[in-house]
């Protein structure tokens, strides 16, 4: 397996969490809607610009489109605007931090459907890692004292929400990663680029043509936070672009596994930009997360 998916990983983690904190910015002035917009509409001129940087590099050709590549795409497209709504949601109700380990759920689902759908594997090794994050996420989300009082509840409140935009970011990434190699592309950048722009393409035409016909003030209210939404734009735009490379070599659950490293990178912004404190047992439950990132790496070395 070409080790350049750790690297993609990890710059997609970097950019996301910049993207993250900027949207999380946005949200009381656009609402969780607006600031999900932005994503998508400010980050598609540069996909654009990434997909002809990348044809005017290589002298390729745009790759030719089939019935597969279009339903993955559609589900990429359609899940990760359900996901990214629900995650800003959840934002508005918990720290930073516990929002990112609530979608960090999502490699179980990933590997499961990764499995089901593409054919891709699930060693042993990687079952391991992703149960080892999976610990940390859930020392992370549930406080003990909420257990024994009876309040803790995973079907309502936040949660509920973190929860069931892990799961619409799980299906993104497999409508994703299928949409790629449906392109069967000897270029993986090119399969990569390619697919990311066909995404936020379908992304902001279903977007605007929902806010033209009931939230044109939403438009204006956008407009006037131009600035800051470009460059949460830019960052998701980056942030997708080394999601898609990663995901064109190597599985899906391999990918969003080491993604946990995130919840570091959010450790950072929750304490040193939102001024939000992390407990021992939060910090105990990074530190399985960051486990099972370092386990999956090994697994998929070995493999």
């Amino acid at each position: 397996m070409n080790p350049l998916w750790i690297v993609f990983t990890l710059l997609g983690a970097v950019g996301q969490t910049a993207r993250n904190t900027m949207q999380r910015e946005l949200t009381p002035s656009l609402g969780a809607l607006g600031a999900t917009l932005v994503r998508f509409l400010f980050g598609f001129p540069f996909a654009l610009l990434f997909l002809v940087a990348v044809l005017a590099g290589t002298h390729a050709t745009l790759p030719t489109v089939n019935r597969d590549f279009l339903l993955w795409i559609g589900l990429g497209a359609a899940t990760q605007i359900g996901g990214t709504a629900l995650m800003l949601m959840t934002m508005e109700q918990r720290s930073f931090v516990v929002t990112i380990a609530y979608l960090k759920t999502e490699p179980v689902l990933v590997a499961l459907m990764g499995l089901a759908f593409l054919g891709d594997p699930l060693t042993a090794a990687m079952a391991l890692a992703i149960i080892i994050a999976m610990a940390g996420v859930a020392l992370i989300s549930v406080k003990p004292e909420a257990i024994a009082g009876g309040r803790f509840s995973i079907l309502r409140g936040p949660a509920l929400l973190g929860l069931s935009s892990a799961a619409l970011f799980a299906a993104s990434a497999i409508g994703y990663r299928g949409a790629i190699l449906s392109l069967h592309q000897a270029s993986y950048v090119l399969g990569a680029t390619f697919s990311l722009a066909a995404g936020l393409t379908l992304q902001t035409v279903l977007l605007l043509s929902w806010l033209l016909l009931v939230r044109r003030d939403m438009l204006a209210a956008i407009a006037g936070l131009w600035r800051p939404s470009l460059l949460a734009g830019f960052a998701g735009a980056a942030a997708s672009q080394f999601w898609f490379l990663a995901f064109a070599l190597a599985s899906a659950a391999s990918v969003r596994t080491l993604a946990l490293v995130e919840v570091l990178f959010a450790q950072g912004v929750t304490r040193f930009f939102f001024r939000q404190k992390t407990s021992l047992r939060e910090a105990a439950g990074i530190v399985l997360l960051l486990a099972g990132a370092i386990l999956i790496v090994w697994a998929n070395s070995e493999a």
